[in-house]
C-alpha cells in the first residue's frame, strides 16, 4: 500500500495553492494532506524568525495521517521552504530561533520514508533564511539520514539575465547562490535546490510556484519524474 503523504507548503503559500497536486496523489494511490496552513500563519516568521510555528503544525499533520491511515511512515513533500522546514523536522538537534531560550525538538527522521522537494532552496544568502538554513546545513548536511529517501527536484527553465525578462530571476538566484546569471526554475537556481547524496533530478520547462501560470513541479506531466520515488 503507497504511504500517506504530507504536503509542506512553501514560504507565504497557503494550503490551497496544492489542492490540485494532493488530487494528483491521491489519484494515483497516495492519500495525501497538505498542511493546513494560511498565508498570515507566515507573517510572524518574516526576519529570520523561528519556523516552530510551521513544524508544529506539520507534526500534528502527519501525526493525524499515521494514525487515520494505520501507518508507521509517511512521504513528505516540501514545496519552496517547505523543504528545509522538513529537513529541521526531521532532526535530532534542539531547535531555537536567533536569540530564544526555547527550543523545539522533532527528531521525526524514524517517520519518514521518503522527502521530495520542489525548488527548495538549501542554501541561501538572504538575510531572513540565512540562519535557519545555516542551522540545517550544519547540523544535517547532505542526504543526512540514511533511513530517508531523500529526491531534490529543480528546474531548468529561466536563465538569469541583466536584461528585460531575467532580472527576477537573476536577482533572485543571486541571493540564493550567489551567482545570477545561471539556471533555474525562475526564483531558485539548479545549484540551489540539489543536496549531496539525494537523488536530484532536473525537469525542464517548470516554474517554481504552483501559482505561476503553465507548468510547475505539481502539474501532471512533471510529477511523473519524482512520484516513482515516493513510498
Amino acid at each position: 500500500m503507497p504511504l500517506p503523504t504530507v504536503i509542506v507548503p512553501g514560504y507565504l503559500e497557503s494550503a490551497i495553492a496544492y489542492q490540485q497536486l494532493a488530487t494528483s496523489l491521491q489519484e494515483l494511490g497516495f492519500p495525501t494532506v497538505t498542511v493546513p496552513l494560511r498565508r498570515r500563519d507566515w507573517l510572524p516568521l518574516i526576519g529570520g524568525r523561528s519556523v516552530a510555528p510551521i513544524i508544529q503544525q506539520l507534526d500534528k499533520t502527519v501525526k493525524q495521517a499515521l494514525q487515520e491511515h494505520n501507518a508507521t511512515q509517511v512521504n513528505l513533500i516540501g514545496h519552496s521552504a517547505g523543504g528545509w522546514i522538513s529537513r529541521i523536522y526531521l532532526g535530532e538537534k534542539p531547535y531555537a530561533a536567533r536569540g530564544k531560550v526555547q527550543t523545539s525538538l522533532w527528531n521525526a527522521h524514524p517517520l519518514v520514508a521518503t522527502l521530495v522537494t520542489l525548488g527548495t532552496p538549501h542554501i541561501s544568502q538572504e538575510r531572513w533564511t540565512r540562519w535557519n538554513l545555516d542551522f540545517v546545513n550544519n547540523n544535517y548536511p547532505g542526504a543526512f539520514y540514511q533511513n530517508v529517501c531523500y529526491v531534490c527536484v529543480a528546474g531548468k527553465t529561466v536563465l538569469g539575465e541583466r536584461r528585460r525578462g531575467g532580472w527576477l530571476a537573476y536577482s533572485s538566484y543571486q541571493l540564493t547562490c550567489g551567482t545570477g546569471n545561471t539556471w533555474g526554475d525562475g526564483i531558485t537556481p539548479i545549484a540551489a535546490a540539489h543536496l549531496i547524496g539525494a537523488e536530484n533530478l532536473v525537469i525542464e520547462g517548470v516554474r517554481h510556484s504552483p501559482r505561476n501560470p503553465g507548468i510547475w513541479y505539481g502539474s501532471p506531466e512533471p510529477l511523473k519524474a519524482w512520484t516513482q520515488y515516493l513510498g
